[in-house]
């Protein structure tokens, strides 16, 4: 019974050792669901065609990858590939895109990111936080001005908080 015992303690312990090992490897993440996604993006929508603008919104996960795409039927063919553009320029930047206009301005020492290949630096990408951790970001374009479409980008997170906290 001690034999037992003693071999079932040194199982129990190795294989504690080796998952605490392989743990060290990985990093866990969160991201939003396709339908939390989704309700942020129709509430930017909804927000902006309460102020009678026609708006493509997008909604990307933490890796820019896009979750969801919605263009009002009056907004410009261009207001979808725009809002990904901010979305994706603030999660890929961890900044939101407001805040990106004056350091990359003309004269600027970042104002060469202005250049890189589908980097958008217009008011209009905000990040999606939850409990400091980036999930995602929304952008909105077809506003008329990038603050405006902040206005909109913010109403679409406002309509999520409950569910991303954690």
């Amino acid at each position: 019974m001690k034999y037992f015992l003693g071999a079932f303690l040194v199982s129990i312990i190795v294989l504690a050792s080796t998952t605490a090992r392989s743990a060290e490897g990985t990093v866990s993440f969160e991201v939003m669901k396709p339908q939390t996604a989704l309700n942020a993006a129709q509430a930017a929508l909804e927000h902006c065609r309460g102020m009678g603008f026609q708006v493509g919104v997008a909604v990307v996960d933490r890796f820019g990858g896009v979750q969801v795409a919605l263009r009002d039927q009056l907004a410009g063919a261009r207001t979808i590939n725009t809002a990904i553009g901010k979305a994706r320029t603030a999660v890929g930047f961890r900044t939101n895109t407001s805040d990106m206009v004056p350091v990359t301005a003309a004269g600027q020492p970042a104002a060469g990111i202005r250049n890189l290949p589908g980097v958008i630096v217009v008011g209009g990408g905000v990040m999606i936080e939850a409990a400091g951790s980036l999930v995602g970001g929304i952008g909105v374009s077809g506003a008329p001005g990038g603050d405006m479409d902040d206005i909109c980008a913010f109403a679409g997170i406002e309509a999520i908080e409950d569910l991303l906290e954690f």
